[in-house]
This record gives structure tokens, sequence and C-alpha cells, in this order.
């Protein structure tokens, strides 16, 4: 299948500006639209806060069992959505830690709060430092919340997933430890979309996909970990097909995406099935 035929669906997204990337493991990308317009790329960016804050984890500035969030709670349980914060950066504490998946703003700010705090440095530079710059995602920048604050491009995302596919900033097995469901079997909310049992999470990384009602539709692997943002915005990586794919827009989440997200990821992976080659180009 030509890659081509993928990317003639995002004119019919109704989205004013749309970019895209296939990213092919070891490849080149193949894009679509101005993959270097600047826009905020919401949820998907505590992907990058959670890299940087393993980079604390590998320096020995933090450690995933420091007690941090509500009582009862660590750092890992921030990062896994597993604190039992609420959704809001102001909320309290709804659950116990590590009993129900409570996916939570705060729970990736606090665990921001924690890094900042060992380390003395803004998040923010904490960020750049360890994650942007050595990437050289020169027009990304965090504005705010490391939640749903960053602003990034396309091309930009592009050298984070190639990353992801190839770990050069942390050691392969802590990718890995990132990757893997965190204290399964919990039950959860995946807003906008649906109940979830369980509700899967890695260390700021979402492991639904490949299940029925899932944003990105059944066609991923089981093994693919990403997340999507309230922005319009997704990337993810399957390691079984070989390929990751970053979408940017300039539409905010809603029933409109859950309609044209699968069906635009179930014809990217066709054309890039394990053992295949690309068809198509930069459009």
């Amino acid at each position: 299948m030509s890659i081509d035929l993928a990317f003639a669906q995002l004119a019919t997204w109704e989205v004013p500006d749309v970019a895209a990337a296939v990213v092919p493991a070891g490849g080149e990308p193949l894009t679509h639209g101005d993959v270097h317009r600047v826009l905020r790329v919401a949820s998907v960016g505590k992907m990058l806060a959670g890299y940087a804050i393993m980079i604390g984890v590998e320096e020995g500035a933090v450690t995933l069992d420091d007690p941090a969030g509500p009582p009862g709670s660590t750092l890992r349980h921030l990062l896994a959505h597993a604190s039992g914060y609420g959704f809001e950066s102001d909320a309290g504490a709804v659950s116990l830690p590590g009993t129900r998946r409570v996916y939570s703003n705060r729970g990736i700010e606090e665990a921001a709060a924690h890094l900042e705090r060992a380390t003395g440095m803004p998040f923010a530079d904490y960020l750049g430092e360890a994650v942007l710059e050595p990437l050289g995602m020169g027009a990304s920048e965090l504005r705010g919340s490391p939640a749903y604050a960053l602003h990034s491009t396309v091309a930009d995302l592009v050298s984070f997933v190639r990353e992801l596919q190839a770990p050069a900033l942390l050691a392969a097995e802590t990718l890995a430890d990132m990757t893997r469901v965190q204290f399964e079997g919990l039950p959860g909310v995946l807003p906008g979309v649906g109940r979830f049992e369980p509700l899967d999470w890695g260390l700021t990384f979402e492991r639904n996909f490949g299940r029925p009602g899932h944003w990105a539709g059944a066609a991923p692997s089981r093994e693919t970990f990403g997340h999507f943002g309230g922005a319009g915005t997704f990337a993810w990586v399957d390691p079984v097909a070989g390929v990751a794919c970053v979408v940017l827009g300039d539409r905010e989440f809603g029933p409109w995406a859950l309609a044209v997200w699968p069906p635009f990821i179930e014809a990217v992976l066709p054309a890039h099935a394990p053992g295949g080659e690309f068809v198509g180009g930069t459009t």
C-alpha cells in the first residue's frame, strides 16, 4: 500500500493545518504538511517529561521509589498515573495509591517538581538540557505545565520517536522499564475515550494499543506505546511493525478524532508490515 493513500486521508479530517510523519525504524521519515510549524502537543509532552525524569533516575538525582505525591505514593506511582491524584493540576487524591489508574496532570506535574527539587534546576531547563538539546529539538519549548504545555513540531518529534526506536539518551533497559506496564490490572478511564479494564500504562507511556475501543483502533500491535493529546495530536511507536507515527494539528481532540484516527493508522501500518518496503514519499 502506498503511504500517499494514507496521507490522502488527512485532507478529510477538517483540521485547518495538519502535519504527519511515518518513521520506519532505521529509515528516513515520510512526511505530509508543514513539519516545522510549532504547535502545542498537549499530553504528548508527558512522554518527553517522563524521559527527562528517567534521565534523572539514571543520573542518581532521584529514584522511582522516592516518596512523592500523596501519602503512600512514590515517583513510580506518579509517572504511571497510579498515585491517586485526580485529573486537574489542583486535584487532590481521589483514591489510594496503586488501587486505580487515574489519569492525572497533577501527577506528572508533581513528578517534575520532585526532580526540580532534587536537582535545584527548573524542570524546563532540565528537559532542555537532558532531552531537547541532545536530540536537536531546537523548535521545542516547554511553556508551562510539563503535563500539557510543550510546544513542538513534527520534525522535532520525529527526532524523539527515533530515540524511542533506538535509545541513546537512556539505557535500553531503562526504556524497557518505561514501556512495561506498571501496577498491572488497574482499571481506569482514558479521558475522552472510555473505560478500560485494565487501563494499561508504563512510565508516562500509554500501553492500551491494539484493544477494542482504543483511539488508535485495533491495527497497532499490543506492544505499541505512545500518547495522544487534547490538542488533537498523537505519537506512537509500534516495535512489532517497525514503525512510528507522529501527527500534529490545530483542532482540539473530540469525537472527530475517534472517527478518523483509526482508519488512518490502519492505512499506515499495512504499508510497513515486518519485511515490507515503503512505497510513496513526502507530500
